[in-house]
């Protein structure tokens, strides 16, 4: 680790400035930035240190919205009973991220902008990383291991997982992810906020710099309550998914009215699966339909050599999450 400049600003304009002026990295948990200053793929000029912005911390549940600062330590927010109750898969998702401790030190903001698992990226003894040095190549691409790689959103340069669970949840239940930067204020649909990797990997957002996330909203819908966030990963505890769902339902009666799918530990980014959610609409929740939603959501999926395993295994999450969402919504059974 090479020595950098440390601020800690006092308030939200001397951050910005800090960021921008320095160029450096945003300290906020630290999870994954000193992990990755740690190991040399990641060596940034100044940490500009945003924990003491406590106007950044907490969370508030409203009728028509959830507000999270971006600084609300993931463990608060998952251990929040009446978010456990309006909105299941946003708690089990965080719940099911990471360990106790890496909970209690983890932001929100920090959570839906951290780096890839990839070990082509986080290990520089591997040269070819489109990701961590620009045109270099794809180890894994080129003969690589790639089973904890994804099989949606890549690219010829890039096939890199995006590892978060939070994030599945936010992109089902349309988040917008709210920031103030250099320019001023902007609020940003979650779903435009990471960007496919293309011929760029090493763009991961749109954010721009001295841009820094201050808080997230999701809006308050019926499907939401009626939610669930199933994770399958390796081992059980606490590692990243091999094929993970976050989906909620609206039942009117036994057809569904809503219904929200988003796939994690297979794609690039945070993935909605609009074509399975669109093949229940207005149609009986079943075993049945839920496993052809499942297939649905991995029609277009590009498995590698290692990782074709998740197609059958992501349908089974899919149509798993969706029975259990089903059993939550009124008269679901």
């Amino acid at each position: 680790m090479r020595n950098f400049v440390y601020h800690s600003p006092k308030n939200l304009s001397d951050a910005i400035d800090a960021v921008t002026e320095s160029g450096g990295d945003i300290l906020a948990g630290g999870t994954t930035v000193i992990d990755l200053m740690k190991i040399g793929v990641r060596e940034p000029s100044a940490l500009v240190d945003i924990t003491g912005l406590t106007d950044l911390e907490g969370h508030e549940i409203g009728a028509d919205s959830l507000r999270f600062g971006a600084l609300a330590r993931m463990a608060l927010v998952a251990d929040d009973p009446d978010l456990v109750t309006a909105a299941p898969a946003l708690t089990e998702s965080l719940w099911k991220a990471a360990s106790p401790q890496l909970r209690n030190v983890a932001r929100l903001g920090g959570n839906i902008l951290q780096r890839t698992r990839c070990p082509y990226f986080r290990d520089t003894a591997y040269a070819q990383c489109n990701k961590r040095d620009p045109g270099s190549g794809c180890a894994a691409l080129d003969g690589g291991v790639t089973s904890h790689h994804a099989i949606l959103g890549g690219s010829s340069a890039c096939v890199a997982m995006y590892p978060g669970d939070w994030a599945q949840a936010l992109i089902a239940f349309d988040a917008a992810v709210h920031t103030h930067g250099p320019g001023g204020r902007r609020t940003i649909p979650f779903a435009d906020l990471h960007v496919l990797p293309g011929d760029t990997p090493d763009v991961e957002t749109i954010l721009k710099s001295g841009e820094i996330v201050t808080g997230i909203t999701v809006p308050v819908v019926p499907a939401l309550k009626a939610s669930h966030y199933l994770k399958a990963r390796d081992r059980e505890s606490y590692a990243f998914a091999s094929a993970s769902a976050a989906v909620g339902v609206e039942m009117d009666g036994d057809t569904v009215r809503d219904v929200r799918i988003a796939l994690g530990g297979v794609a690039t980014t945070p993935w909605r699966a609009r074509a399975a959610e669109d093949s229940l609409k207005g149609k009986p929740l079943t075993e049945e339909t839920a496993r052809e939603a499942g297939r649905i959501a991995f029609a277009d999926a590009s498995e590698l050599e290692g990782s074709a395993y998740k197609i059958k295994l992501g349908a089974d999450v899919v149509a798993g999450a969706l029975m259990t969402a089903k059993s939550r919504a009124p008269g679901g059974k």
